[in-house]
């Protein structure tokens, strides 16, 4: 069933545990997504960058494929960063979506963030946004201390926008790292007690399984995943073209995103979402 992401959120942060946000970019990994959180009864939350797909056409198939559900979809806009992404994703009947200005100083990420909330609360649509910044992985040694975020910040920018959860940079990166993870926990804790919102982690792909699990535990309840999904899906499209198990296209196709749903079945599992649908 199609459900706003505050709902979700919400039950997620009063019952401590994490929702995953898998990057979606076609109608097959839409469907791998969803019938992995099917099977595990869990909510999900579909996330659609702009970059990888079109925000319109292809987020009218992800709303229609939410609705016929039987577990709480959100469909929600990835890193949007102008108002025009943010018009056609309700448009299309997107339930959440996410203004990334976190690289702008913070008054006028404030003031952008103030005027899709505005706009997308008038129509029941949660609002994510990004204070400090989450950076890539192939520059992590160089920006991983980089970018966190200010808790005294934080708490003045919730109050002043009006955000529904808030994406909080305590370590990670995007993509793969060079180097390893190293997360802030004391600064995660310290941003949990200092707002009064959920909070969101970009960058969880090759994070490792325990420090999702303890980030979860100071009050992370958005997990976002992309990488991870991915490669899982093309290992198991190399393994089975070793053993001689493809003959074609569409046999290719359903080993990728066989991968996929088995990595996000992992997850949901071990975030602690399996059965709170």
């Amino acid at each position: 069933m199609l459900t706003d992401m505050k709902s979700i959120l919400t039950d997620a942060r009063k019952k401590s545990y994490g929702v995953a946000a898998p990057n979606a970019w076609n109608e097959d990994s839409i469907r791998a997504a969803i019938g992995a959180a099917e099977r595990e009864k869990a909510p999900i939350i579909i996330a659609l960058y702009p970059v990888m797909a079109d925000i319109f056409e292809f987020g009218k198939i992800a709303v229609e494929m939410a609705k016929n559900a039987s577990v709480p979809v959100a469909v929600h806009l990835d890193h949007g960063q102008e108002l025009e992404q943010v018009v056609k994703a309700i448009r299309a009947g997107f339930t959440s979506v996410m203004v990334d200005r976190s690289t702008l100083p913070f008054d006028k990420n404030v003031e952008a963030v103030k005027e899709i909330v505005k706009f997308a609360h008038a129509v029941g649509v949660t609002v994510e946004a990004e204070l400090g910044h989450v950076g890539q992985g192939c520059d992590y040694k160089e920006t991983k201390d980089q970018g966190l975020t200010d808790p005294n910040e934080a708490i003045e920018f919730v109050e002043m926008t009006g955000v529904d959860c808030l994406a909080v940079a305590v370590g990670t990166s995007h993509g793969v790292y060079k180097g390893k993870p190293e997360l802030q926990f004391d600064l995660l804790s310290k941003l949990n007690r200092a707002v009064d919102v959920p909070l969101v982690l970009h960058g969880c792909s090759g994070t490792g399984d325990e420090n999702l699990k303890k980030a979860i535990g100071y009050g992370i309840t958005k997990l976002n995943l992309y990488t991870d999904l991915d490669m899982a899906g093309y290992n198991l499209f190399q393994e089975s073209i070793k053993k001689q198990e493809i003959s074609k296209i569409t046999e290719a196709c359903n080993f990728m995103f066989k991968g996929y749903s088995d990595k996000l079945t992992h997850y949901i599992q071990w975030f602690g979402a399996s059965g709170k649908a």
